[in-house]
């Protein structure tokens, strides 16, 4: 059985819902309120900018940029999607991930809010013959559940892995474990009525041909400007156009440590065991990581189907690379241990490094 009413109706939409309308490719096609091209917006014309932080160098570069813009820091907050959900699942994501937002946001004296689907990623895979679970979203005034729709929605069954797609119904972890996540924290919180919001990513074309077509600046799904809320947002992308090389440089004048997943040789800091890792990756976590594939090779006899599109067997397809030789043994450590050890800044015990990961290819995350 299919997944009806979130593979039919909610993810098919969320591409357009969200400002990745990839049919606009240019400004001479651009709808009002959306620009191909936006490297500047007035920062002070907005009432909150909410940074989507996931962790990484692109998301951590829009942050120092608005920085370097000289934002008002109380107008800003970070917004983290938590994978695995806090249901005691472990099965994608790296352990350390949630300590590193926190301490991060800490350290730049900035909130910081986090949000997931219910049982995770883990859940949503298991899902049999029921129904969605429900969306946990913290704000200021605490945690506000949302169930889901059982109404128009009817039961149905996943269990199978997301795939390598550009389509975010093929790829639903995506759609469901963020997009749709930051979709009903924006719509859901009062908090927005009347008001401007930017909502900021790290997305940059240098990534994918997909990425290139992005709108910098357009007005979110979420936006309602002329409804009866008056709640306006826009998303803006400040990063779209930026090299790799700028992204490094931004983190390095800030003295921002590389993020562990870079330091260990990854490419993108996406989930450790993303659906996008490449032979190389799948043979490191099986090096140096060992048992952390198991669960996955369950999966995969469970589902008779693999995480890869070449339906390789994922015991098999880490035995077909060699693995990185990591020579960060602070990284190293840090990687399995759920709470951030490492220090945010660098210092003079601790000196600012390119990170073994940097300008790589290796695939670790969304084309």
């Amino acid at each position: 059985m299919i997944d009806r009413f979130d593979d039919a109706v909610v993810l098919p939409t969320l591409g357009t819902q969200l400002g990745l309308d990839l049919n606009h490719e240019s400004e001479s096609v651009a709808r009002p309120g959306q620009y191909f091209s936006a490297s500047q917006v007035d920062l002070d014309t907005y009432d909150q900018i909410i940074v989507c932080m996931s962790g990484g160098k692109d998301s951590i570069a829009c942050l120092l940029h608005l920085l370097d813009l000289g934002v008002d820091r109380s107008r800003v907050e970070l917004w983290h999607h938590e994978v695995d959900g806090r249901e005691g699942s472990s099965l994608m994501d790296w352990p350390f991930m949630t300590s590193y937002n926190r301490q991060l946001a800490a350290a730049f004296e900035l909130p910081i809010y986090f949000s997931w689907l219910d049982g995770g990623f883990e859940g949503e895979m298991l899902k049999e013959n029921s129904y969605s679970r429900a969306h946990h979203i913290e704000t200021p005034e605490g945690l506000l559940t949302l169930a889901r729709d059982t109404v128009r929605a009817l039961p149905a069954t996943r269990r199978k892995f997301p795939q390598v797609s550009a389509s975010l119904q093929t790829r639903w972890c995506s759609s469901a474990l963020k997009i749709d996540v930051g979709r009903r924290a924006l719509n859901n919180q009062t908090r927005f009525n009347n008001k401007k919001v930017l909502f900021i990513t790290g997305e940059r074309r240098q990534e994918s041909a997909n990425r290139a077509r992005y709108n910098q600046l357009e007005p979110h799904f979420c936006d309602r400007r002329n409804g009866m809320k008056a709640r306006h947002v826009d998303a803006w992308r400040p990063v779209l156009d930026w090299d790799e090389e700028r992204v490094w440089d931004a983190l390095k004048r800030h003295q921002v440590l590389a993020p562990v997943p870079y330091r260990l040789g990854w490419g993108r800091s996406s989930c450790m065991k993303c659906i996008f890792n490449d032979r190389r990756i799948w043979a490191t976590l099986r090096e140096h990581f060992p048992g952390s594939l198991e669960a996955i090779a369950d999966y995969e006899q469970q589902f008779e189907c693999t995480i890869s599109r070449d339906r390789i067997p994922i015991m098999d397809l880490s035995r077909q690379a060699k693995p990185f030789e990591i020579r960060d043994v602070k990284a190293l450590a840090q990687a399995l241990d759920s709470q951030y050890k490492l220090p945010i800044y660098a210092s003079s015990d601790y000196p600012w490094e390119t990170p073994a990961g940097a300008f790589t290819k290796t695939g670790c995350g969304p084309s």
